[in-house]
């Protein structure tokens, strides 16, 4: 993977670290061709460098995007460059395309692979229906009429809930989770070059089904390398508790296992906090 000295620090201040990337030219195809094709075939790092930097607005508004998702903007810009070298580094000039078309997938992956990791197993659940919240909720908002953090009320809530399938409760957590703060239309920059609305994703089937894909492999390594962190016993009562559609209670689990219920309870819980501290301690890159 080339270096990421090859990217400017966000961590500096977002918006000087904005200002300045709207002060990079784009490049025309015919640069952007030239540029490419020497670092392709000679390894030019200088070429490199001015593809990724030409390409630092497109990773950044795919990163606002996310702004929703409750976690840091600075650290979304961040994975989103990551991908944009990644992009950079598998690109074929020859087959036709503009960098752009083709590196917004690198970038979105990035960024979904982040948000997931950074959320515990714990706090989004694994079964079918809160992952379907979790990747359906602004969309079934925007048909309600409901926009950026405009809040549920209780029909609202009740009929994502009954859509979904899900709790009520989970819904309005879910939906506390991935609210910002800010009004869509407050403005990115201070001279109200762009509005927050401008950088909402468009939610088409290409995006869902790679987001959807990125989720279920990255989920599933993650679940398995904690689990294996776990014993036999505790991982029976994970198993049994938290990795299936229809959960056993801890009585008739204590007596299975010829413990009380008061005893799984304290199994489950190390066994759960095991997971989460093993999933936190990640840092996983994206795939080479």
């Amino acid at each position: 993977m080339m270096a990421t000295a090859l990217l400017p620090a966000v961590q500096n201040g977002l918006h000087s670290y904005l200002e300045s990337i709207r002060r990079i030219p784009v490049l025309s195809a015919e640069e952007e061709y030239m540029l490419a094709n020497r670092f392709r075939s000679h390894g030019d790092l200088s070429a490199a460098k001015k593809l990724i930097s030409a390409h630092l607005r497109l990773a950044a508004k795919v990163a606002f995007s996310y702004r929703f998702y409750g976690l840091p903007l600075e650290d979304l810009i961040s994975e989103a460059n990551i991908g944009l070298m990644q992009a950079v580094k598998r690109f074929e000039p020859e087959k036709g395309n503009r960098l752009s078309t083709y590196a917004v997938w690198w970038i979105k992956a990035a960024v979904n692979e982040f948000i997931l990791k950074s959320w515990s197993l714990v706090r989004i659940g694994t079964i079918a229906a809160q992952k379907r919240l979790f990747y359906n909720l602004r969309k079934i908002k925007a048909r309600l009429g409901l926009y950026g953090d405009a809040s549920l009320d209780a029909d609202s809530v009740k009929e994502i809930s009954q859509n979904l399938n899900v709790p009520e409760s989970d819904v309005t957590a879910m939906d506390m989770r991935l609210n910002g703060d800010v009004s869509l239309n407050t403005p990115v920059y201070d001279d109200g070059y762009a509005e927050r609305q401008d950088f909402l994703t468009d939610e088409t089937n290409i995006e869902s089904d790679l987001a959807e894909r990125q989720e279920n492999g990255l989920r599933k390594d993650l679940l398995n390398r904690a689990l294996s962190r776990l014993n036999d016993r505790e991982r029976e009562v994970v198993r049994a508790r938290r990795l299936t559609e229809e959960p056993v209670t801890l009585d008739v689990l204590g007596e299975r296992m010829g413990v009380s219920r008061e005893r799984v309870r304290q199994i489950e819980n190390r066994a759960i906090e095991k997971m989460t501290r093993f999933i936190q301690s990640q840092n996983i890159a994206p795939a080479a």
